[in-house]
């Protein structure tokens, strides 16, 4: 019985030697590129944080969970999470609506969770719902993205007649009413709506049809597969197009398959590995870069936002001084200081009625050029 006792609490004292945050995320199938963007950005963090002496005087432990972009494992991920690996917050979430369905669950249970990459989550709507809101978000939401994709085809283009071309996944179909709001709210309609499935190849009749409607340009709400198709279908009719999207342009699955009628793409992005010039996003780049092995930092408002979360995650825990979940969220709605990050800099990035952290001001356009993504010269194409 003695030895039993002792084993138990050596056990014991083992688990709290570690902080323990949950990272999950789509590692595998059609989103694996963001997932595996965002663990390599938050294992960046996470490494850096522990060999400058950890938080706490503990180490950090990124637990690594799969959703693989799907709700019903998404909701067993964070529930294993939160319930058998008692992991003191949670970040990720790559795919709108994927972790929608388990934020009961960490509301319920006080764990603070950062959306890194999860643009068309509910976070400042479950305020509603919830008076203390444990979810923040450390992305450019849809509603951001497509308020700057609308003005930049109305007003930085000119353009009166644009086509709207989403995909029927949760962000497509969110995206798509958005964006038709925000037209109306012109005074203007999209001169064609077309919409397409996960999965699909070819979008010619859709790209017909706009063209056939007199669209100018077309604003594109979907994931880089499908939006690399699209481009492959303007291609096989010859129209060259204007295509202003969503940052899922940046996926590689888009630069590499879209071909030559993905140039001249733009998107709103957090991050741009190509017009990085502040010390913080260089130094970023570099520790990634050498970490991973790679000549470039892949998805990179993923790997930027996942850093910039877990290093933020970290300040809040020091700044409580604890663990406990209402003074982390807390510490999270008033941080003190000014972080330096890989997405840019940050003074009190979220409040106790704002847990959005990206604002317009945070965002830049980026253009697709030679399958790359660069910064994108507005002034060079204004009309």
């Amino acid at each position: 019985m003695i030895a039993l006792a002792v084993a138990a609490l050596i056990a014991s004292a083992a688990t709290t030697d570690v902080i323990k945050i949950g990272a999950y995320g789509p590692l595998t199938g059609g989103s694996a590129a963001k997932g595996n963007a965002f663990k390599n950005g938050a294992h960046l963090a996470e490494e850096e944080i522990n060999a400058a002496g950890g938080v706490l005087g503990r180490k950090i432990v990124l637990v690594d969970a799969d959703d693989e972009a799907k709700p019903e494992k998404c909701a067993q991920v964070i529930k294993d999470l939160v319930e058998k690996e008692h992991v003191a917050a949670l970040v990720g979430g790559a795919n709108t609506g994927v972790a929608s369905g388990s934020m009961d669950l960490t509301q319920s249970r006080r764990v603070p969770h950062i959306f890194t990459a999860g643009t068309g989550n509910k976070v400042n709507e479950l305020f509603e719902k919830f008076r203390q809101n444990y979810v923040f978000r450390i992305s450019a939401s849809d509603t951001v993205q497509s308020d700057m994709m609308v003005t930049e085809a109305f007003a930085a283009r000119g353009k009166t007649k644009v086509a709207l071309l989403a995909d029927e996944s949760a962000l497509g179909v969110q995206g798509r009413a958005r964006v038709q709001e925000l037209i109306a709210k012109r005074g203007l309609k999209p001169a064609y709506v077309g919409s397409f499935k996960v999965g699909d190849v070819d979008m010619t009749a859709q790209v017909k049809a706009a063209r056939a409607a007199g669209a100018e340009a077309l604003l594109v709400h979907a994931q880089g597969r499908e939006a690399a198709a699209l481009a492959r279908s303007l291609e096989k009719v010859g129209w060259r197009a204007p295509i202003i999207g969503t940052w899922n342009l940046s996926n590689p699955e888009f630069l590499a398959g879209a071909g030559p009628y993905g140039d001249g793409a733009v998107m709103p992005l957090t991050f741009i590995e190509a017009g990085a010039t502040e010390p913080h996003q260089v130094k970023f780049i570099e520790g990634y870069r050498k970490r991973f092995n790679t000549p470039h930092v892949d998805v990179g408002p993923a790997a930027a936002q996942a850093y910039d979360a877990v290093r933020l995650l970290a300040l809040a825990i020091r700044q409580a001084g604890s663990t406990d979940g209402p003074k982390v969220k807390a510490a999270l709605e008033d941080l003190k200081g000014t972080y330096e990050g890989a997405t840019g800099s940050y003074d009190a990035p979220w409040r106790p009625d704002d847990h959005d952290a990206i604002t317009p001001g945070n965002v830049v356009w980026g253009t697709v050029k030679g399958g790359a993504v660069v910064p994108d010269d507005q002034a060079a194409r204004a009309p």
